[in-house]
């Protein structure tokens, strides 16, 4: 199976392309310049794997949570070339990416994002997946959801900025801490192809963010203190 997976929900261009049973896979700081490189590096990366767009059998985006201009560029991204080139889609949330990408097996995933506040979520690596033991959520730091047991592994932007705070929150019940890490691309594609497999997968019409969060603007007086969503 062919398939193309990006994330832009972050401050990183994430990509990735399985040809088969390769995987092709570019990541790069791409600030604020996500919406100009995105296409061209997407087509380098197809060149890189030996396919054109028709060749693939699917798309698949990290639909948020994250930067609202973000998931909104990999939404669109996703419904451009879906529409153009007939293929199916698949969103994927960035809080299980997290998990995915993490090798762990009980993970509290949270973004950070932005105002004081964390995107989180709770999953558990079941036989058949991911579950969800607290669904995606937005909270501040000091007031994100109990879990029961310990062993837990804490990753994601959220743990960099407000890691002490967090830490609190469940204290003697963490594993390790993973703080740098990223809802990747190859993560994404990992989670999109059983979905593909199985016949799930939706027209490009259907590829629309997950915000969670449902401003979408900052005052002006937040602007000027240099908040961002």
């Amino acid at each position: 199976m062919n398939l193309l997976a990006f994330d832009t929900s972050t401050e990183y261009l994430s990509l990735a392309i399985t040809r088969d049973n390769a995987v092709f896979n570019y990541d790069v700081l791409a600030g604020q310049t996500h919406s100009q490189i995105i296409l061209p590096q997407i087509q380098q990366l197809l060149s890189q794997a030996g396919l054109q767009l028709q060749d693939l059998d699917g798309l698949a985006f990290g639909a948020g949570p994250g930067s609202f201009t973000g998931v909104r560029i990999a939404a669109g991204v996703a419904q451009g070339l879906g529409f153009g080139a007939n293929l199916l889609v698949v969103g994927v949330c960035t809080l299980m990416a997290l998990a995915e990408a993490s090798a762990a097996s009980k993970v509290i995933a949270c973004l950070d994002a932005r105002m004081g506040e964390v995107y989180h979520a709770v999953y558990v690596k079941e036989a058949d997946g991911w579950q969800a033991a607290i669904a995606p959520g937005l909270y501040k730091p000091d007031a994100v959801p109990a879990v029961d047991g310990d062993d837990w592994v804490g990753v994601g932007s959220g743990w960099q900025t407000y890691g002490d705070v967090l830490a609190d929150a469940y204290r003697g019940q963490l594993l390790a801490t993973q703080p740098h890490l990223l809802p990747v691309a190859s993560a994404v594609l990992a989670l999109a192809r059983p979905i593909f497999a199985a016949g799930e997968a939706k027209s490009a019409e259907h590829a629309m963010p997950i915000y969670i969060r449902n401003r979408v603007a900052l005052k002006t007086a937040e602007r000027e203190q240099g908040l961002r969503l």
